[in-house]
């Protein structure tokens, strides 16, 4: 059982779309969902962008014991044909 139960079943969905079709038209349709799509996909990849920066934004250790005033690059992780 969801949040709203048996709340919303099949008549009540039936309205629902013919409330969409009334405010949108028909010829609209397409347009709107291709649009909602596109948001979705662009949400997505910006979530899984934020997350990839936010593991490139850690900082590794130097392994010389370097004072964090230097200014060399942080140093990269080894790429698996390395290993």
């Amino acid at each position: 059982m969801g949040i709203f139960g048996n709340t919303f079943g099949l008549p009540h969905l039936i309205i629902i779309l013919v409330i969409i079709l009334l405010l949108f038209g028909a010829p609209k349709l397409p347009g709107l969902a291709r649009s909602i799509g596109q948001s979705m996909k662009i949400f997505r990849s910006e979530i899984g962008g934020d997350k990839k920066k936010a593991d490139d934004d850690t900082v590794e250790p130097t392994v010389d014991g370097g004072s964090s005033t230097d200014t060399a690059a942080p140093a990269t992780k080894p790429s698996k044909t390395e290993l």
